[in-house]
């Protein structure tokens, strides 16, 4: 006998863990179906309704779901094989998919390390930073500079670059004592014209004091981290691409790493491809995950210079010219195979509907228009103190901490899906969200918030 949806919230709640919360929290709704931009919840009392999925999965599922393009890669390749071990072996959707990867990416970045999740690809590059001055005959520089309001995942090394303070981690702070924190950049705002407004006597004032803390460290530095133009799960906080541009020259002064973490920005989330590209600069190393499988597989990838190669391949270093990483899923065939038809309908290559196209850009396009009209009136609402918009994401802060619980139950009553956090409520949703779909999306929320928090 199937269990009904009710059968299993029950038997959810002390049975499994969900994101930071405790372990008899559970879950409030159960999924019985998505589909396009929708998916069908059914709660407690065995109600169901259909929502739309203004969060795209924790920003992965791009392309929406059940998605017949990345259906049928998926069916290919499971009538080939799922998996095989990439020690010594390799296969056609790993290639590819590098291959992909590497003309998309901005120039330089020509080396691809496939790996689990995101959280792992931001590991396997503070590992190679490492390497990188070790070779350089510099084993004394472990140490990272990392923005202060910062998120890069929940794994050890990880949680050691995140905000000690104000992030998800605070638990830990001991895990970061060793890493040096840069001010958070000015928070900026992109224009509708496409320029970026910020405040130029705080932009020089954080470029004194990050000057000052990276000459102070750069001994002891390995390198810099950040989230580029957006830092997401620290606040969706917007600064001005000229921080980038600081902080890749400093890298350059001091011979460090720059890694710029695009897990959530990538793949055109930003209004750009990569966001790096608004500042016009190459990292040494760039990380990607979330939409990479459009939301149907775990994944992620590290792509890195030949420069940073050139050097580990020198052997001058204790640790050796091998990347030393090595995970057992590593360039699965599976999410490898619908990896590359992701891509392939965000750029438009040979064979899809839209050959040359790039259908990322006007998908996203379009929804930072819709989003700008769509949230506006939010800050008509007494307790609301900023709404800004960039690309595909949408975020209303208020005064004080969001009820998260009654927030979103207020939302999926009107036929909306998400999921706010601290003083934020936040939207980024599909690609293939249509203009009503967006409209809707931003009554249903600014309802929810008056309702909630009017």
């Amino acid at each position: 006998m199937i269990a009904t949806e009710p059968d299993l919230l029950a038997r959810d709640a002390g049975l499994l863990w969900h994101p930071y919360a405790p372990l008899d929290a559970g879950a409030s709704y159960a999924v019985t179906e998505a589909r396009g931009t929708r998916l069908v919840l059914e709660d407690a009392r065995g109600e169901r309704r259909e929502v739309f999925d203004g969060m795209s999965s924790w920003w992965s599922a791009v392309h929406g779901y059940r998605n017949p393009v990345l259906d049928a890669a998926a069916r290919g390749q499971l009538e080939r094989f799922s998996h095989v071990m990439f020690g010594g072996l390799t296969h056609r959707p790993a290639i590819e998919l590098a291959e992909r990867l590497v003309a998309i990416a901005p120039e330089g970045l020509r080396h691809v390390f496939l790996a689990d999740s995101g959280s792992i690809s931001v590991e396997v590059a503070l590992k190679l930073a490492l390497q990188y001055q070790d070779s350089k005959g510099r084993s004394g520089r472990h140490r990272f500079a990392a923005l202060r309001g910062g998120y890069h995942g929940d794994t050890f090394a990880t949680m050691g670059i995140c905000d000690p303070v104000d992030g998800m981690h605070a638990a830990f702070a001991p895990l970061a004592t060793t890493q040096v924190f840069l001010p958070k950049p000015p928070a900026a705002r992109r224009t509708e014209q496409g320029g970026w407004e910020q405040s130029e006597s705080a932009m020089q004032q954080w470029e004194q004091e990050t000057r000052r803390l990276i000459a102070a460290h750069a001994s002891q530095l390995a390198g810099i981290v950040c989230e580029p133009v957006l830092q997401g799960a620290g606040g969706m906080r917007i600064y001005a691409p000229a921080a980038l541009r600081i902080l890749r020259g400093l890298a350059n002064e001091y011979d460090l790493v720059l890694i710029a973490d695009e897990i959530a920005t990538g793949f055109g989330r930003t209004g750009e491809l990569f966001a790096v590209q608004y500042a016009g600069i190459e990292p040494d190393i760039m990380c990607v995950g979330k939409a990479l499988t459009g939301g149907y597989l775990t994944l992620a990838a590290m792509l890195c210079t030949t420069r940073i190669t050139s050097a580990l391949a020198s052997g001058r270093g204790g640790t050796g010219a091998a990347l030393l990483h090595g995970p057992t899923f590593m360039g699965n065939p599976l999410a490898c195979a619908v990896a590359c038809a992701s891509l392939d309908l965000l750029t438009g290559a040979p064979g899809t509907d839209s050959p040359g196209q790039e259908p990322w850009r006007t998908q996203v396009a379009a929804l930072e228009s819709g989003l700008r009209s769509a949230l506006a009136p939010a800050t008509q609402l007494d307790r609301i103190t900023d709404v800004r918009v960039l690309g595909g994401v949408g975020a209303i802060e208020l005064d004080g901490p969001v009820n998260v619980t009654a927030l979103t139950q207020a939302a999926v009553d009107r036929g909306l899906w998400v999921r706010p956090f601290r003083n934020l409520a936040y939207v980024m949703p599909p690609y293939t969200s249509t203009p009503s779909d967006i409209a809707a999306l931003g009554r249903s929320l600014i309802g929810a918030l008056e309702q909630i928090h009017g």
